[in-house]
Order: structure tokens, then C-alpha cells, then sequence
């Protein structure tokens, strides 16, 4: 690595003649031309440099204040051409920038570029905010970051309540969870069209939580009647990615458990796969006024009752665990399933390498953890309240499973 003075002054000269390249293009001409371009972007940045390795910390705050004192009379005498902050505020950063340079070219490199981008990406960020946002969706990205930054980190992370069944960190992360996948087929719809974006949403989505994207689909189907078929087709699909994951787990964990297990997840996902493309509309639905509508990117009332919902399973396995103790591998992976398929199935399929269980045995309580996971799946779409969808998704959830159990069964009765 180079770590001469003069290519750390050559970085931070290089940066701020970058950044202000872009402000010299915006500045204009004549005497309405808005202050700062090339030369004092990259004379100030080169100034912070020689700042910090002339006199240190103490002289950089000095020169920053300077520039500071020099932006601000800029902006105060442009005022009424040029009401904006962003060229003075991006010329104060260039002395801390060529500061840093001086002991990390590659973190200011990066900051450098950062900032370029910015500056360079002014219209489609101002069209993005202005006309692709609606004040609907800025409330609810506002209530995800509160959801996300401010509540869940204050939560405990330990078990409490009743039976000890609850951990108040790991629910709020299912709302959490709930929120974003709503978001994510927000997006997707906005983006694609009801048609494909609900669909391509669920499935991916499924790797996440194939339960919790059920029940974010469940309530988008419950907030607009036109959306169920895309929103069944997603639902379905995300059950694609529960038996994709189990068979990954499974390679992972104990081979020979996937090479017994793999003509049954193999059916159940292609039974999942077919009905969620049988659902897929055939062609995009004519636009109405109510469909032009972005709507809200998810419901917080629906997540919250979801989320409910899933605290009563939690408390109802616990009571379970409780009642039939922990002596029962099948009873306990039904118990767990409940909550997680995988991480049963992990504890399922940790005994055979151990030689605890053989495979034929670790098949069953895999099979019945699977099958708990569907009837949670199922509840998660009849509690959003929405009964057309519930109606089609159910039976989709049966068949898929009904098939891994159809294929496993002879295997087992051996």
C-alpha cells in the first residue's frame, strides 16, 4: 500500500475535484451562478488534508470553522436565487473528507463517492419522493422505522408470561417481519403489477417466512378484493420455499435424511408450485381508479391481530410441551412446528448423524412438524379476515402437504 503523504493528499484532492466536477456542471453562468465548482470543492478538501497533517485535530476544526463561516455567508448572499443547502453543506464536508483521507484513503474514497452520488442523483430522488411516494406510504415507512429502530431493541429478550411461552423480543420481531414482507409486496406490486409482483414477492419472501408471508398476503387480500388470485399465487408459492429450504437443511444436517425425504418434499413442492401458478391471473386486469391508488404499504392493525394470533399458538404449544412433557419426539416436533418447521426439523435431524434416530425414524416427526407448520399457516390466513382468500389458500396448503405425506407414507408403513 502506498503511504506517502503526497498520495494521501493526491486522494483528497482527487475526491473533492470528483464531487465538485458535479457541482460545476449545476452551478450555471453569469452573475446568477451559484457558488463553488471544481476548484474550491477541490481546494477545500485539499485543505482539510494539509490541515490535519500540518497541525492535527485542532487545526481541521479550525479550517472547518472557516469554511463553515464562508459557506454560510455564500448562502446568505445567494438566498434568493438559490434557496438550497446542498452545495454549502456538501462544501463543509470537504475539509473533514480530505481529513480523513489523510488516515483511510479507502474509507474516504467511499464517503467521496457517496457524496458524488448524492449530489448527482438529485432529480430522480426529488421525482421518487415527490411523485412516486404517496403521504401514505412516507407515514408507514415512518411506523416501520418506529417499529424497527425504537420499539424492538427496547424489548426483553427473554422468556415471560404466562408458562414462560412468550419472549416479547421475538414477537415483536414477527411484527417486524410482517411489516416488511407487506412492504416488499408493496413494492413488488407497484413495480410489476399485481399480476407478477404479489407472486415473485411470495416466493421470495417464503425464505423468510413462509408463515408470516401468508399472513402479509391475507391481509392485502383483505384490504382489496381485485388483488386475492396474485396474492393466493404468492401465498402458495412461499410454500415452494418451505420444502426448497427443508431439502437445503437437510443436505446440510444428515444427507442420508434428504435422500429418504426428497420424493416427498419434491411432491409437496410441486403440488404448491402448480397451484400457485394456477392462480396466477392470465392477464393484467384493466386499471381502475381505486387500483391506481398506491394504498397503504402494509396494515398495522391486521400485523398486530396476526401477530396476536400467533402469541395464542405459542401459548397453546406451551401448554402442550407442558401436558405431554418433552418424551415424545413426535410430539415434541409438532409442538415445535408450530412455531418453525426448520428449526424442528434441525433437532429432528440432528439425532441421526448420532445415530439416536435412523432416518426412517427422523422422517416422521420431520413430516408431523411440517404438517403443524401448515395448520399454523392456516390460521395466519383465516385470522386476516379475509375469507375469499382463505378459501383458496387453505385448500393449497392441504394438497402440498397431503402430497409429501401421500409419497412418505409407504416409506414409513416399511
Amino acid at each position: 500500500m502506498i503511504t506517502t503523504p503526497w498520495f494521501h493528499f493526491a486522494v483528497a484532492l482527487g475526491l473533492g475535484l470528483l464531487i465538485g466536477l458535479e457541482r460545476e456542471r449545476k452551478k450555471g453562468e453569469g452573475p446568477t451562478r451559484r457558488p463553488a465548482g471544481i476548484r474550491t470543492f477541490g481546494l477545500t478538501s485539499l485543505l482539510g488534508a494539509i490541515a490535519i497533517h500540518v497541525g492535527g485535530v485542532s487545526l481541521l476544526v479550525v479550517v472547518t470553522a472557516g469554511v463553515i463561516a464562508l459557506a454560510a455567508l455564500s448562502h446568505f448572499r445567494a438566498r434568493d436565487e438559490d434557496p438550497g443547502l446542498t452545495t454549502e453543506i456538501g462544501l463543509v464536508t470537504m475539509p473533514l473528507l480530505g481529513g480523513v483521507a489523510m488516515s483511510d484513503t479507502g474509507l474516504a474514497a467511499t464517503l467521496g463517492v457517496a457524496i458524488a452520488v448524492v449530489f448527482a442523483a438529485k432529480a430522480p430522488l426529488h421525482g421518487f419522493v415527490r411523485r412516486v411516494l404517496s403521504d401514505a406510504e412516507v407515514n408507514d415507512g415512518l411506523v416501520f422505522a418506529v417499529a424497527t429502530v425504537v420499539i424492538w431493541p427496547q424489548l426483553p429478550d427473554r422468556y415471560l408470561g404466562p408458562l414462560d411461552a412468550i419472549n416479547p423480543h421475538s414477537v415483536w420481531l414477527l411484527v417486524v417481519l410482517l411489516l416488511a414482507l407487506g412492504a416488499c409486496g408493496h413494492i413488488a406490486t407497484r413495480a410489476l403489477g399485481q399480476r407478477f409482483g404479489l407472486p415473485i414477492a411470495g416466493l421470495a419472501s417464503g425464505f423468510v417466512s413462509s408463515t408470516a408471508t401468508i399472513g402479509s398476503m391475507a391481509s392485502r387480500a383483505a384490504k382489496d378484493a381485485a388483488s386475492i388470485r396474485p396474492a393466493v399465487a404468492g401465498a402458495a408459492l412461499s410454500s415452494v420455499a418451505t420444502f426448497v429450504q427443508m431439502a437445503l437443511l437437510l443436505m446440510t444436517i444428515s444427507k442420508p435424511t434428504l435422500v429418504l425425504m426428497a420424493p416427498a418434499l419434491a411432491a409437496g413442492m410441486i403440488v404448491a408450485t402448480i397451484y400457485g401458478l394456477a392462480f396466477l391471473p392470465r392477464r393484467a386486469a384493466p386499471e381502475t381508479p381505486t387500483a391506481a391508488d398506491p394504498g397503504r404499504a402494509f396494515s398495522i392493525g391486521t400485523t398486530l391481530w396476526l401477530t396476536g394470533t400467533m402469541v395464542v399458538m405459542l401459548l397453546i404449544a406451551a401448554a402442550l410441551r407442558r401436558w405431554l412433557g418433552e418424551t415424545g419426539i413426535i410430539a415434541g416436533a409438532i409442538v415445535a412446528g408450530f412455531i418453525d418447521t426448520h428449526s424442528a426439523a434441525i433437532s429432528v435431524a440432528s439425532l441421526v448423524p448420532s445415530a439416536t434416530l435412523t432416518p426412517m425414524e427422523a422422517a416422521l416427526p420431520i413430516l408431523a412438524a411440517m404438517t403443524s407448520n401448515a395448520v399454523a399457516k392456516m390460521a395466519m390466513a383465516v385470522g386476516a379476515g379475509a375469507p375469499g382468500f382463505a378459501l383458496r389458500i387453505v385448500p393449497g396448503i392441504v394438497l402440498s402437504i397431503g402430497a409429501a405425506w401421500a409419497v412418505a407414507m409407504p416409506m414409513i408403513l416399511q
